[in-house]
């Protein structure tokens, strides 16, 4: 079973790392963070900016941990706002298709609604993208039309009760 921890600063190495080793695997199936992202000023800079809106109570962000403590994922909750926030997350290859992402998904329901005090969250995938559709569906997120998730076409998701 996967663990999450509240990003802190001390999870910076270990998160660019993940990230670059996880590049080319992520940029299948949704948009690439762009090079300056991946430089080390440019990384700092960007999870000195993603504290500072946890600090703010805007996002929570957390890191996905395997039972060995190795960081295999990230998943967020963002624009909280009215008892509300966006889901987005990401696992890294190697530990995709084991169910870390769906575990990691029903925790943070879980943690929205015990620690965040929020009510219902919201999440978009692209229609291609059927591993994160299927991670959605298990954990009783349900359709709620198409959109686009970076010019492509895409699927909207809710959950409500967040608590059960």
């Amino acid at each position: 079973m996967p663990t999450l921890e509240r990003l802190r600063a001390d999870h910076a190495e270990a998160l660019l790392a993940f990230e670059h080793e996880n590049r080319e695997y992520f940029a299948r199936t949704v948009p690439d963070r762009g090079d300056e992202y991946f430089t080390p000023a440019g990384f700092a800079a960007r999870h000195r900016a993603l504290l500072a809106e946890q600090d703010a109570g805007v996002c929570h962000f957390h890191v996905v941990l395997d039972g060995e403590g190795r960081l295999v994922g990230r998943i967020n909750l963002m624009d909280v706002e009215d008892g509300s926030a966006e889901l987005g997350y990401r696992v890294g290859e190697l530990a995709a298709g084991k169910g870390v992402a769906t575990a990691a998904v029903a925790e943070l329901c879980r943690l929205a609604s015990a620690s965040y005090a929020l009510t219902s969250l919201v999440a978009r995938t692209t229609l291609d993208n059927l591993a994160s559709r299927t991670v959605l569906e298990r954990n009783a997120f349900v359709s709620v039309g198409e959109t686009t998730v970076g010019g492509r076409p895409g699927i909207g998701y809710r959950r409500e009760h967040l608590g059960h």
